[in-house]
Parts: structure tokens; sequence; C-alpha cells
């Protein structure tokens, strides 16, 4: 298999991501993996890829990369547009969609427009896999290409792309609701004014985030003093919030440590912890505590909408096309029929033209 497309510049901690290595925490490495699998599991639908197959991660724009000796076909996921470069013009694409690269044509990632990451999906990728995963995690060298972040110059390899471009019929909509979480395993090690400022008060993403975790700025949060500040070392897992002795809470990500030694005051849920993982330096969110059976429901409601978003994934309408079928299911007007049906069926209600009929102007 060659290489289809060849990084000219990363940006910022571009790395090849897929879902990550599942049950291996016992033995020290973390699952690591795309930060919002959703989008991954997107991008990779959009190409006619397996959803965990790799996919390229990168965070705040800045990513150049160049299609080699034959086209090749990607996939945009996040909230960014990107411009695609050719000899003689230049064309801006929309995210949530597929595009295909011409030999020698360039497509750059513009500056997102909301959150810290993005992601691009290549039709056809091959990377090779270690402890079952492509995913990098750079702290162990492992996966990816050689362990590493992308850096310029490095080719992708991909079979030939084939097929039609294609489009989210409607973008992922942006959650602006409180980050929810389960409190605990070592909530008691906190005050009750402590939990409380929890639950009620504005934190902050601060400069200090990356792929293994994001400390955040706000109402410190006061250890027992009969508790102390750390406790003896046991499991974490995405989504714990440790909170060492200063009282900042910080909240643990894909790359984050399997261990610790402090508190755990609460976890984020499952179904959370990737639109918290997405936001940028300087945005602000709020946490409610929901129950262990309210988190599992999230979680499951959360499948269901990216299951109907992939459902959703068809054709790219051309320029100033109408959408006939949106049309029809949006039955604007009862009673539509199409002239082109053999059987002068009604396109929108099913039924059949003779002997049924609807009035669409009012009473008469």
């Amino acid at each position: 298999m060659s290489a289809a497309l060849e990084i000219v510049s990363p940006g910022a901690m571009a790395s090849i991501q897929d879902l990550g290595r599942p049950g291996l925490r016992r033995v020290g490495v973390p699952r690591a993996g795309a930060l919002e699998p959703g989008w991954l599991r997107l991008a990779n639908a959009l190409v006619g890829n397996e959803e965990a197959a790799p996919a390229i991660e990168f965070f705040g724009g800045g990513l150049l990369m160049r299609a080699l000796e034959r086209p090749a076909r990607v996939a945009l996921a996040g909230h960014f547009s990107a411009t695609v470069i050719a000899a003689d013009e230049q064309r801006q694409v929309d995210s949530w969609r597929s595009v295909t690269l011409a030999p020698g044509e360039t497509l750059r990632c513009a500056t997102l427009a909301e959150g810290r990451l993005g992601y691009v999906a290549l039709a056809g990728i091959s990377v090779r896999r270690q402890l079952g995963s492509a995913s990098t995690y750079a702290r162990a060298g492992l996966g990816g290409l050689d362990g590493r972040l992308l850096g310029p110059g490095d080719r992708l390899a991909a079979a030939a792309c084939s097929g039609a471009e294609k489009m989210l019929k409607e973008p992922p909509p942006v959650d602006p609701s409180p980050i929810r979480v389960v409190l605990g395993p070592q909530d008691d090690y906190f005050d009750e004014a402590s939990i409380a400022r929890l639950l009620s008060e504005a934190y902050q993403i601060s400069a200090a985030a990356d792929r293994m975790g994001i400390c955040l700025d706000g109402p410190r949060l006061g250890h027992r003093p009969e508790k102390g500040v750390e406790i003896t070392s046991d499991a974490t897992v995405p989504g714990s919030i440790q909170v060492p002795g200063q009282g900042q809470p910080i909240v643990l990500l894909a790359d984050g440590q399997t261990a610790g030694g402090y508190p755990k005051v609460a976890t984020v849920i499952s179904a959370d912890l990737p639109r918290l993982a997405v936001m940028a330096p300087g945005q602000t969110l709020r946490f409610v505590a929901v129950s262990v059976p309210a988190a599992e429901f999230a979680a499951r409601t959360r499948e269901a909408a990216l299951q109907a978003l992939i459902a959703g994934i068809g054709p790219l309408a051309e320029p100033g096309a109408l959408d006939l079928q949106a049309i029809y299911d949006a039955n604007l007007v009862s009673g539509v029929v199409d002239a082109q049906a053999d059987d002068g069926t009604l396109a929108a209600s099913g039924k059949t033209a003779e002997g049924d009929r609807t009035d669409t102007m009012g009473d008469e």
C-alpha cells in the first residue's frame, strides 16, 4: 500500500488516534485514543472507513497536508473550516464532510472556531497497531508513527478512494449544559462547603491542558484536616477529578495516568467527558451531580444520538441543488405527488393518489 498523504506542517500536537487500548490499565497502560471519539467515528464514517479506524487528531489549527501521486479522500470533523489549495485556485470547504484532494493539492485546516481540537480522517488509512491499537501514546512511545506526534514530511499510507463525497445531514449540536459528574470515590475527603462550591460555581479551563488532563481555575476545594491531602495511590480513570493540596481540580483525560495519590472528589461521566475534553483554555463550565443510573442512561442516549448522525450521512449536495427528500421529510405541503413515479404514489404521505384527496389551501 503506497503513501497517499504527506504532512507538510502538523500544527500543534497532531497525532494518530483511534478508539484506544481498553483493558490494559491494570498493567499501567492508559487507554489513549481520541479525546472526542464521537467526532473520530463521524469522520471515519464520512470517508467509508470502519468507525474505529485511525485518524489525525490536531489541536488549534495549522494542520497542512498534501495529496501525493493519486487522489486522497479526507473528512473533516470539528468546528473549523479548511482550504484546498491547487496550483491555480483555492476553495474553502466546511467541516462535517468529506473532500477529495487531487494529486498535489494541499489541505490547510483553519484555526478552530470553537474548542481546541479537530479530526481529519483519510479513506483507506493503514497504520501499524501496537497492543491492539494505532493510537499514539507519546509518553511511552506507543502507536502512531514511531510512537510520536506527527511531524513535517511524515507520510500516511492508504488504499485508493472510491465513491462519492459525503456530508452530515446536520452537524452535532453544541451542548452548553453543565458537565455531569458522579461524586466520589473520595468525596469524603472534602468538607461540605467545598462540595457545594464544586456543584454551584463556575470553573475555567486553564492553559495547562493537554491529552493527559485539564487543570481547572476556580473556587478552591478544601480537604478535611483529619483526612489530609493525599491517599494511598489507587486506580484512576479518564474523567477522574483529582484535587491536589492547592485545591484546584484536575480532570484526567485519555492519556492520564492509571493510578494516583490525590483524592478524587468526583468523576465526569463518559457521555460528557468528550465535551469537556474539547474545551479551549479560557472557556468556562459548571458541574452538576448525577446518579450512576443517570450516567448510564446518558451514555446510551449519547450513543443513540451518534448513531442517528451517522445514519444521516448522505451524498454531498451540489451548490444550489434542492434536497427533495428533505422537503418531503419536512412535509411542508401534505400530499406531494411524485410526477415521475409510475404508480401515482404520494411522495410525502405514501398513499396512492387515486381515491385520496388532500386540501392544501385550507377549507373550501
